[in-house]
């Protein structure tokens, strides 16, 4: 009997390795393009300098010349791209573990997206078409602020007939067991979302969205009561599950409140109940486990730390350690970027 130890533990071992495409993301992938500008800069374009806008008219000619004025950088952006990013980032090895969907032009800025997935080891399957330039997304730093505008120009063109219903395609999306979408990526292709959500439910894969903004539950809620029957793990912070109460009629204004009414909502795969994950910053984050809510940052990097976690079936504990790590080395860096490796045990 002794001998055959060993061989259940090798085998133990060999199902915790991660496969490539186990972690799915498809979003708005948008070149960040990050500039430290001067007052007058943000002035001439009617900036505030902490804010996200969406650009309009008036801005269209600000991406042009942040490039010429000022010493940019470029970084992979996008919130879902972002999360999927530092996903793998955490994860190290293998490389592709993240598969990442969405819509670019056939430009400058793409080639640079797609070259910039690659240094990241994202497997990035983007949409390219001619009608739309690449999306962009303007980071004018002045001091500590940040004034983000962005110009989803094709991002806001991804087809799903086009790119996610093609077979070499949806056999990456069959391949993963977590996906992960930002609610940004309702007001592009509902259907999309709609056609991963089901297949995740359907094969008991674990399928998160993220509130993203209170725009989103106050403007597009119609959209995200379809998808919300299909999301086992809903994340945002304190203002967006504020604005997602008041949507909902919820009547109360505590966030562990909100989590354990987030939590039973109707749910079409009863084998796994939903779990809400709300940050607040410094407050530290809650989730709802089972009939509890526990308190344990929001941005690109506590969900890709996360989802690091997750796709490896850690403890959830775990996973919100791992996020609270990546947030707080990311929050020290420029754009969503970070150190070669992470110091995370």
């Amino acid at each position: 009997m002794a001998s055959d130890e060993p061989k259940a533990k090798r085998i133990k071992l060999e199902e915790k390795k991660l496969s490539q495409n186990a972690l799915f993301g498809m979003g708005n992938p948008l070149l960040d393009i990050c500039a430290v500008v001067d007052k007058d800069f943000l002035d001439k374009y009617g900036l505030k300098p902490n804010d996200q806008i969406l650009a309009e008219d008036k801005h269209k000619e600000m991406f042009e010349e942040i490039v010429k004025k000022f010493k940019v950088e470029y970084h992979a952006g996008g919130a879902t791209q972002n999360s999927v990013k530092v996903a793998q980032w955490m994860i190290q090895e293998p490389h592709k573990v993240a598969t990442f969907f969405g819509c670019i032009g056939k430009d400058k800025f793409g080639k640079i997206l797609k070259e910039k997935a690659e240094e990241a080891h994202v497997d990035a399957h983007y949409y390219e078409q001619n009608e739309e330039p690449t999306g962009t997304c303007a980071a004018c730093i002045t001091g500590d602020n940040r004034s983000l505008v962005a110009n989803l120009a094709a991002a806001n063109c991804y087809k799903k007939e086009k790119h996610l219903d093609l077979e070499e395609n949806w056999k990456l999306v069959e391949k993963a067991q977590v996906y992960y979408i930002a609610g940004f990526f309702l007001t592009v292709s509902l259907e999309s979302i709609l056609k991963v959500a089901k297949h995740a439910s359907e094969n008991n894969k674990i399928f998160c969205l993220n509130l993203s903004a209170p725009f989103i539950c106050e403007f597009f809620k119609e959209a995200l009561m379809k998808v919300m029957p299909y999301v086992d793990i809903l994340f945002g912070n304190e203002t967006e599950a504020a604005a997602f109460a008041r949507e909902q009629g919820f009547e109360t204004e505590d966030i562990e409140e909100i989590a354990k009414k987030a939590q039973s909502l109707p749910k079409e795969n009863k084998k796994r109940q939903r779990i809400a994950v709300f940050t607040q910053g410094k407050e530290g984050t809650v989730m709802t486990k089972g009939d509890k809510v526990e308190t344990a940052v929001k941005t690109c990097a506590f969900v890709g730390g996360f989802l690091s976690q997750l796709v490896q079936d850690k403890t959830f504990e775990q996973c919100i350690r791992a996020g609270h790590y990546a947030a707080n080395v990311i929050i020290r860096h420029a754009g969503c970027t970070f150190p070669e490796k992470p110091d995370f045990h």
